[in-house]
């Protein structure tokens, strides 16, 4: 009842002011309020600070600061096997397995569309149909950099705006459609295997989503924004296997997408899993693609707008 009740509240209350609220106060530099804030989430969750490059709490200048923390460098190893596909993040898998008939498994009695989710490109979406894709959650506990599950060289960034719906598991249950109304930035890599999309998925009270190329990704105009990174475009950008690629400011969910016959999960994940960032996921298809033609020259202000 009290889970089904929250639900229904969320369609009803103001997210992005909620959100800006939050901002604000997460952000804030005043002693006092940072080092309660931060001392009261790291015992409350548990955090595990001694993975953290910085381990002192009063260190970090905001709350913000102490919930994007970098991690030692020996914290995240990645497989030998040049050929797995790496967790984007630490968490817990929410969903794993194949795009079917174009739809994605959100939970039980609720899927989404493909297209949807990647902004109403429907050309875009053919290169993802019967391909595979993998959910992961982060809690308030984790680690909450993003980094690449294989190496490869962007291609396009995408900024849907929307709703900012919880991504908790609760949420997930009740909401329909929920990962394709939320707010979300998706990075569309080409790799040695095919085309690659990880997407950052906005939530209630997750203040800002940072890519590691563009910095802050801020709305614009209420529509689909859509930037070239392709060779010719003001910016390139190439990232291997476990490079940062963005960070969340409180938490979220990284949703990964794979073409048909790219990639193998491995067995053992499963819905409901702890994952670790670097952790491998699957396999990739040993196999030759052509390489991405050379794009035009996009500048970041021209980029093609799409109303929601």
């Amino acid at each position: 009842m009290k889970t089904s009740l929250f639900a229904g509240l969320q369609h009803i209350l103001p997210h992005h002011l909620i959100s800006r609220a939050v901002h604000c106060f997460v952000e804030s530099r005043i002693p006092w309020l940072k080092n309660n804030l931060i001392h009261f989430i790291a015992k409350r969750y548990g955090v595990d600070m001694s993975e953290a490059e910085e381990e002192r709490l009063e260190v970090y200048s905001n709350f913000n600061d102490f919930f994007t923390r970098a991690l030692k460098s020996d914290a995240r190893p990645l497989p030998d096997d040049q050929q797995m596909i790496v967790s984007p993040a630490d968490g817990a898998i929410s969903q794993i397995g194949a795009i079917n008939n174009g739809r994605i498994f959100q939970a039980k009695g609720h899927d989404y569309s493909l297209i949807e989710l990647l902004g109403g490109d429907v050309k875009l979406s053919q290169e993802f149909m019967g391909g595979q894709f993998a959910t992961v959650y982060l809690a308030p506990r984790d680690y909450h950099r993003v980094h690449t599950p294989a190496g490869g060289r962007l291609r396009q960034m995408i900024h849907v705006p929307g709703r900012l719906f919880s991504v908790n598991q609760e949420t997930v249950e009740n909401i329909p459609n929920l990962f394709a109304r939320n707010e979300r930035v998706i990075s569309i890599f080409d790799t040695d295997n095919g085309p690659m999309a990880v997407i950052m998925v906005g939530a209630m009270i997750v203040a800002s989503i940072e890519t590691v190329w563009a910095g802050l990704v801020t709305p614009h105009r209420k529509k689909v924004r859509r930037i070239d990174y392709r060779a010719g475009s003001q910016t390139t950008v190439e990232l291997s296997r476990g490079d940062e690629l963005g960070r969340f400011k409180m938490g979220s969910t990284a949703i990964i997408l794979f073409g048909k016959d790219q990639v193998d999960w491995l067995k053992h994940w499963q819905a409901g899993n702890s994952i670790k960032m670097g952790e491998a996921m699957g396999s990739a298809h040993q196999r030759a693609v052509k390489k991405p033609e050379n794009g035009k020259r996009q500048d970041t202000d021209t980029a093609t707008d799409t109303t929601l």
